[in-house]
């Protein structure tokens, strides 16, 4: 419920007491703990406490609860009579010397907030990315990038496979076609994209993409490529379906030796050279193309990786 609006005087009563004046002054600029407040004023939790609730229950700050801790701030949504009165008060309460040594301890308040999360970092710097991998998943930081993209774009995933890069991409833009010959890795992608109302799913060949001229504004080829007979015809296929403009993005295997993976996994290309590629994307459109050797994942088995951007 709303606490009604107090007169001049009733606004003038609350902060006629330096204390009230002086936690206001600490939280005009910070988000502050009742403990932080406490050594700041060098004052007992119950005093602060107990002026702390007299401004909250007048509105002159708000407080968030994070966990078990509660966060206090002066409100931002002070009316103009408030904040006519507290810029009269500010000033001479700032003037003073408790005020002054207030400040001084705020400043080193927030320098042992910092401290202690840059030891913790510091000492989990060993740790910290099997620590982020566990909490939140392995990549979670390229699926935040995907934010990167407008929110407008239609985006193909050519060869989707079971559709994890599509779900990935339909958080962030305004529409995925989802492409794949294979029946079974589109049964599979159907399962993990339901509910997706954004992601259009359709089974047909690279080599003659089921999608209209110029309807993309991005298409990916992701790990795909090497299992086509004829890369040089999905490319061309790639540029009919782009818009003028769009953009292919391309990620696949470095150039490797690894013979077995063509009976294992069904390879027909062994890698692809970057002299091919480009070759390739001149020869079915493409102008601007950017090459990138990607890093090699310490845990990975597999061949190096590279990236392929052409528009």
């Amino acid at each position: 419920m709303t606490a009604p609006k107090l007169s001049i005087h009733g606004r003038l009563t609350e902060l006629a007491d330096a204390t009230r004046c002086r936690l206001l002054l600490a939280l005009e600029s910070h988000e502050l703990t009742v403990g932080e407040l406490c050594t700041a004023l060098a004052m007992p939790q119950s005093t602060v406490s107990r002026h702390l609730r007299i401004l909250s229950d007048e509105a002159w700050v708000e407080s968030r609860a994070e966990g078990a801790t509660r966060w206090y701030r002066m409100a931002p949504t002070l009316d103009h009579e408030a904040r006519a009165l507290w810029a009269l008060v500010r000033e001479p309460v700032l003037s003073t010397l408790g005020a002054r040594q207030d400040m001084a301890r705020v400043e080193m308040v927030l320098t042992a907030r910092r401290s202690r999360s840059e030891a913790f970092i510091s000492s989990a710097a060993a740790e910290w990315d099997a620590n982020v991998a566990t909490m939140f998943g392995p990549r979670a930081d390229l699926g935040a990038a995907l934010a990167l993209l407008d929110s407008d774009m239609i985006v193909g995933d050519l060869g989707c496979g079971t559709g994890s890069l599509a779900l990935a991409l339909a958080q962030h833009v305004a529409a995925v076609h989802a492409v794949d010959g294979s029946a079974a890795m589109l049964l599979a992608a159907r399962t993990r994209l339901a509910g997706q109302p954004n992601v259009v799913l359709s089974e047909g060949s690279l080599e003659a993409l089921p999608l209209a001229d110029a309807s993309l504004d991005v298409a990916v080829l992701m790990l795909v490529l090497h299992h086509v007979a004829e890369p040089s015809r999905v490319l061309r296929q790639a540029r009919r379906v782009l818009r003028p403009g769009g953009r292919l993005l391309i990620t696949d295997m470095q150039a490797h030796e690894h013979e077995e993976y063509r009976l294992q996994m069904g390879h027909v290309w062994l890698g692809f050279e970057e002299r091919s590629l480009r070759e390739w994307l001149a020869k079915a459109g493409f102008c601007a193309m950017r090459y990138v050797a990607l890093p090699v994942d310490a845990a990975a088995v597999g061949p190096a990786l590279f990236t392929m951007v052409a528009t």
